[in-house]
């Protein structure tokens, strides 16, 4: 790696840089069933910027991790002579010569099949893209399993799209990354961010102990069924609540901080049957209804039935949430567990969350009975707010017996209360952990939000303080910018493109223009610029070098300075550097940063 890019095919400094060929792929295979990736790439022609440049670069999932011999210019890395044609790879090729009659022109895509030969391709020329511009350029590329779809940028529309069963082509097992090439033209090949996200095929032998237990018990489950039929025939349903999870009452009875525990029938009769006039919202594991109970108002949440942590997720919140006492946590007032259903009773929260009035511009409750407000929420009201979520993640970190994960900060899981204190919610996926050597939370399924996860969580599944920072910085720049922190071409990502824009305002010294428009100037300046810069400080890509939850506290205060950031935004670089290296990545000094195995490097890739 270096000048803070992958250099697919190597740049040794002084060194020739023709007939090169390079492959950088992740470093274990992975059982695909569909992806979703999106990177950036820079092709600069070399030795000079006007030369002429060759031959490409391609993003692959191929079978077999190994370089292969001579596949240096027109083989683009993919194949040699030897293989064109029978290996098991399949490339998205970005072409800068046109090295076979077959080859539109010198700038296209194309889509390769076991072969450099494209079976599809696109020339860029016509909608303005230039590979070989020495720019970046931002490319995005999808399979559902039935279509492969090509997507750039600059491109209002996919230049792209390509029915296509990958599994005719590929081995179950795939590798994926990236190859390229040089000839006697040459051309720096370099991949500037990475981000890939997938889900895998299921475990067939899961499959194959499913099948054969079904068929070995088939007899027992019929002679099982049969008694169920009888006993409810006997005794009615009265008598007959038959329950998959005995165990829940006990887990949360267990906890001596428990919460009240609610009769069902208690709260279908507070929020009238759960009807559908008392629904405040729905959200990721349920829904929440309005109700009243002792003459006092609260908000139940339904979880839903179709969530498949749904027990898992229960109990982690009664449990979490009974034991933590902070004025700006929601309080947990009870729940109820009967019938396979699961409910959860707060203190009724009347403003609702903090999403509505940053998106949206709700009105605000003014809470002194002279009527609602038209105003969009100000920009005192917004500090206070990110101040009360500050210190309800600090106190989950570091004022808690057991340290709390919440995994799920973002601006819909801040509430506010009649006054508009901020009121930290939803500890759904919150985990706790205790021993001094234990760091983070480990789990088989990514959990969170999009647009508010870090990029390292997607490698690792696991949740760390820092991933908690990340999410809240986030919550900082989306609250400052009146801006939903999803993905380009107007659909929600991972990468959480709001970072990528602000980082880019603050590079070129406009940051100011990052501030909600909406708000018309009527701010501190200072202030939102501590808030945008601090922001960025908790989504560095580099885990290592977020502040701590205290830190920001200290300088919300105004106790301690904004952290100094970088002008070009980190790539994101896995594992981390300890913070000790961040000089050297700011300054873009060549540096090893990858872990190599067999030839191979761990992922790069970037918080888009």
């Amino acid at each position: 790696m270096a000048a803070d890019a992958i250099q697919v095919t190597e740049d040794h400094s002084g060194a020739p840089i023709t007939n090169l060929h390079g492959r950088i792929l992740f470093d274990r295979p992975i059982r695909l069933l569909t992806f979703d990736t999106t990177f950036v790439l820079r092709i600069s022609p070399r030795p000079l910027p006007e030369s002429i440049p060759g031959e490409g670069l391609a993003f692959v999932l191929t079978g077999d991790p190994n370089m292969p011999d001579d596949s240096s210019g027109q083989w683009l890395g993919i194949v040699n002579s030897n293989t064109n044609g029978s290996a098991q790879i399949v490339a998205v090729e970005f072409d800068t010569r046109k090295s076979y009659p077959e080859d539109l022109d010198d700038n296209h895509v194309g889509i390769d099949l076991g072969s450099v030969y494209s079976v599809q391709q696109v020339s860029l020329s016509g909608i303005d893209i230039n590979l070989a511009s020495d720019t970046d350029i931002t490319v995005r590329i999808q399979y559902d399993g039935d279509n492969l779809t090509v997507l750039f940028e600059e491109s209002s529309s996919p230049v792209i799209t390509r029915p296509i069963d990958l599994s005719l082509y590929l081995p179950e097992e795939v590798y994926v990354g990236f190859t390229g090439s040089t000839s006697e033209y040459t051309q720096l090949n370099c991949i500037r961010s990475w981000e890939f996200i997938g889900s895998e095929i299921p475990e067939g032998k899961k499959i194959w102990v499913w099948i054969v237990v079904s068929v070995v018990s088939v007899i027992v489950i019929l002679i099982f069924v049969s008694g169920l039929v009888c006993w409810k025939m006997r005794y009615g349903d009265d008598k007959f609540d038959f329950d998959p999870y005995p165990t829940i009452e006990e887990a949360i009875q267990g906890s001596s901080t428990a919460p009240r525990k609610f009769k069902l029938k208690e709260l279908r009769k507070a929020t009238g049957n759960f009807n559908s006039k008392n629904k405040l919202g729905k959200g990721g594991f349920g829904t929440v209804y309005k109700g009243i109970i002792e003459n006092k108002e609260i908000a139940v949440k339904k979880v839903s039935k179709k969530t498949t942590q749904g027990k898992q997720e229960f109990i982690s919140e009664v449990i979490t949430i009974g034991n933590l006492h902070h004025r700006n946590l929601v309080k947990l007032i009870g729940w109820a567990y009967e019938r396979k259903e699961y409910l959860l009773v707060y203190e009724y929260m009347p403003n609702g969350s903090l999403d509505h009035f940053v998106f949206h511009g709700d009105k605000l409750e003014t809470g002194n009975n002279n009527g609602p407000s038209s105003n969009l929420m100000s920009w005192g009201v917004r500090l206070r707010v990110i101040s009360g979520a500050a210190q309800a993640l600090e106190y989950l970190h570091n004022g808690c017996e057991k340290k709390v994960l919440h995994r799920d900060i973002k601006s819909s899981n801040i509430m506010l209360d009649s006054e508009f204190n901020a009121k930290l919610g939803d500890f759904g996926l919150a985990r706790t952990y205790v021993q001094s050597d234990q760091t983070h939370h480990s789990t088989k399924e990514v959990a969170g939000t999009p647009g508010y996860m870090a990029p390292e969580v997607f490698l690792t599944g696991r949740a760390t303080e820092e991933t908690d920072v990340y999410a809240f910085g986030i919550l900082l720049l989306e609250v400052a910018c009146g801006r939903k922190p999803g993905g380009w071409m107007d659909q929600d990502d991972y990468g959480s493109n709001i970072v990528k824009w602000v980082w880019e305002l603050y590079r070129t010294e406009n940051l100011m223009n990052a501030a909600d428009a909406r708000l018309n100037g009527d701010f501190n300046a200072e202030e939102m610029a501590c808030v945008l810069i601090l922001g960025l400080a908790c989504c560095h890509p580099n885990p290592n070098n977020r502040p701590s939850m205290k830190f920001v506290l200290k300088v919300m205060a105004g106790e301690a300075e904004a952290p100094e950031l970088p002008l070009e935004r980190p790539a994101f670089v896995w594992p981390p550097l300890p913070p000790s290296f961040k000089d050297k990545i700011y300054k873009g000094s060549q540096v090893t940063l990858f872990t190599e195995l067999s030839g191979i490097c761990t992922v790069v890739s970037d918080c888009l």
